[in-house]
């Protein structure tokens, strides 16, 4: 079994409570006071302060020994001082404080698998390959290029390769962020990591698995994860400023008097429970209003950093569009009946895995047209949709490319238009385009606009599609820092790159964003697709809805706003507690009583975190 941190906090919170109640019990309601070794000294608060706060004390060891000084120093340094005057209790106290808190801050933080363990869970250790005699199951690792491999039913294909024999349609969603299910035949491209369907595939491996898709989005992920920086969390911030002046406090009160005592209880009433208890309160009550809201926090230090972002990065498709392109306009050549031509185009597009083809069959479905049997599928990056439909040669490309490929055919192309299209070549000549429309989300120009009242400076779209695409959408949405044609290793580098300069938000649906997602100051995926670009995220907003990433600013920019009230209010009447300590005025147990009721004021005025305001936005 595993003992985590947190659960170890948290044992030992409730060792120390148990302690001190019982304690509490015996010296004031049964009056019993325990002889050790001829003194009259209190068995059970040493301990709980020997034991209980052995544990956190070595913790705090570590942290210095890294130069790390956290908020929780003064609480290390006062349990010390207490057990060696004998002020056992106080250090018990100090002990079930400084524990409850970072218990607290661990139950903050959701435990959930990484996003590495998701990936490596979708592909098979091994594949069928095909032999004389029959089939043989091998290592991954040992398929080598050209091998003849069998994908059963709702299997993960293992590696990238080629349909040689079979139909059937695969979920190729955890890599384009579409929830589109796309046909295989004979000649279909099939990518390592999809599912497939109800059919029995053979395909020919055209890569390793070391060389495939898959295999090179798990390496970006792996390289995102481990390059991801550590972010130095709100109260250690604030303590770097309190701590030292507490302690200046503390020995300026032993010097000036020479009492240890008061040295002891400057300290304890110094710590900085409203640092260790209230921001974790804080967070945890933004966690559950966003929660309510449908925003799930993967990660609570996003709360911590999202009011902190400068540049907001958006994915495309799925994120400032519906990701729902439709038909707009079937435009055929003369002598090419409109019927035809969308027949042609359905029978082929059932094997893209191309976004707009889902966009195709629902026209086709709507005009009730009957689809055609297809061979010889083809599908090459960049060069287009190539089959034969019917015995005739069939290709469905872009503009461009049909200018590179058949440069007398592109002679009669109409003009172009705004928006997206595909255009269709029958036998070698043009025989008509077709235009779409993925329309943007109705509130994402107001939101673009008013990122700049929270506080962002500069406005990116990155997307994999094509930049005309990508350029109308910018212009629906009033984006000018467009950048097209990003593979997921390109979106990687460009976040770093611009994470460098300022902490970023990074909005996305896709795993292919699922690198960007973990690499970015904040990330936030889009709806719940894929379990690994959730799980590289640091929120994940279920209902797909630009306003939701608003309240999630807003969340996170109130539990800011309430964790430094709790804090900064808990720290200036602590400064108080610590002026009458050196006076004496304050005894280190009745110093430890104050800071309790410091600490339940802190607490209550972070609780406010949960409650749900008036309003939660304002795009």
């Amino acid at each position: 079994m595993v003992w985590t941190q947190g659960r170890r906090d948290t044992t030992i919170a409730a060792v120390a409570l148990s302690g001190i109640t019982l304690h509490l019990i015996l010296r004031f309601a049964v009056r019993v006071r325990a002889e050790w070794i001829g003194h009259p000294i209190d068995v059970l608060p040493l301990l709980v302060a020997l034991a209980c706060g052995a544990p956190l004390l070595y913790g705090l060891g570590r942290n210095l020994a890294r130069f790390e000084f956290g908020s929780d120093l003064l609480a290390g340094v006062s349990i010390v001082t207490a057990v060696l005057l004998g002020e056992y209790l106080a250090g018990a106290v100090i002990v079930l404080m400084l524990a409850g808190g970072q218990a607290l801050e661990a139950y903050a933080v959701r435990s959930a698998a990484s996003a590495l363990a998701a990936l490596a869970r979708r592909l098979p250790s091994g594949a069928h390959k095909v032999e004389e005699g029959g089939l043989a199951d091998v290592p991954l690792d040992r398929v080598v290029v050209g091998d003849i491999l069998a994908v059963f039913p709702h299997e993960a294909c293992p590696v990238d390769g080629v349909v040689i024999d079979g139909r059937s349609a695969m979920d190729e969603s955890y890599l384009t962020g579409e929830p589109y299910v796309l046909s295989k035949a004979p000649g279909s491209t099939v990518l390592s990591g999809a599912m497939n369907g109800e059919g029995v595939l053979r395909i020919r491996a055209e890569k390793t698995a070391v060389d495939s898709r898959y295999a090179k989005i798990m390496q970006v992920m792996r390289d995102a994860e481990q390059r991801r920086p550590r972010l130095r969390r709100l109260g250690d911030q604030l303590g770097a400023v309190y701590n030292p002046v507490a302690m200046a406090i503390a020995v300026i009160t032993w010097a000036a008097t020479g009492d240890a005592t008061r040295f002891l209880a400057v300290l304890i009433v110094a710590t900085p429970c409203p640092l260790i208890l209230a921001i974790p309160v804080a967070i945890v009550g933004s966690i559950s209003l966003a929660a309510r809201r449908g925003i799930v926090l993967r990660d609570p230090s996003a709360l911590e950093q999202v009011s902190r972002c400068r540049t907001a990065i958006f994915d495309k498709t799925g994120t400032l569009t519906y990701g729902r392109a439709s038909v707009t306009s079937i435009e055929p050549a003369d002598g090419v009946p409109a019927e035809t031509l969308l027949r042609t185009m359905a029978s082929l597009e059932r094997y893209s895995r191309h976004p707009l083809a889902a966009a195709v069959l629902d026209a086709a479905r709507r005009s009730s047209v009957s689809l055609q049997d297809v061979e010889a599928v083809s599908e090459r990056p960049g060069e287009g949709l190539r089959g034969v439909v019917n015995g005739r040669s069939i290709l469905i490309t872009s503009r461009a490319e049909l200018a590179r490929q058949m440069p007398d055919a592109a002679l009669s192309l109409p003009a172009p238009a705004g928006g997206l299209e595909c255009v269709v070549a029958i036998d070698g000549r043009y025989a008509g385009l077709c235009r779409f429309r993925d329309a943007p989300r109705a509130e994402g120009k107001s939101f673009v606009r008013h990122l700049a009242r929270h506080g962002f400076a500069r406005v990116l779209l990155v997307s994999g599609d094509r930049e005309s695409e990508v350029r109308y959408l910018a212009e629906q949405v009033g984006i000018t820092d467009v950048h097209a044609g990003q593979s997921p290793e390109q979106k990687l580098a460009l976040v770093r790159a611009e994470t460098r300069r300022a902490p970023t938000l990074f909005v996305g649906d896709g795993i292919n964003d699922a690198p960007a997602l973990a690499a970015s100051t904040v990330g936030v995926a889009f709806g719940q697709q894929s379990d690994v670009t959730s799980d590289a995220a640091g929120a994940v907003v279920l209902d797909q809805s630009l306003q939701r990433v608003d309240e999630l600013l807003h969340v996170g920019r109130r539990m800011r706003r309430i964790a430094l009230q709790s804090a900064v209010g808990g720290m200036v009447l602590s400064v108080l507690g610590m002026a009458f300590a050196a006076t004496g005025l304050l005894l280190p147990v009745e110093g430890a009583i104050a800071q309790e009721v410091i600490d339940v004021l802190a607490v209550l005025n972070a609780l406010r975190a949960a409650t749900m305001p008036r309003t939660l936005s304002d795009c």
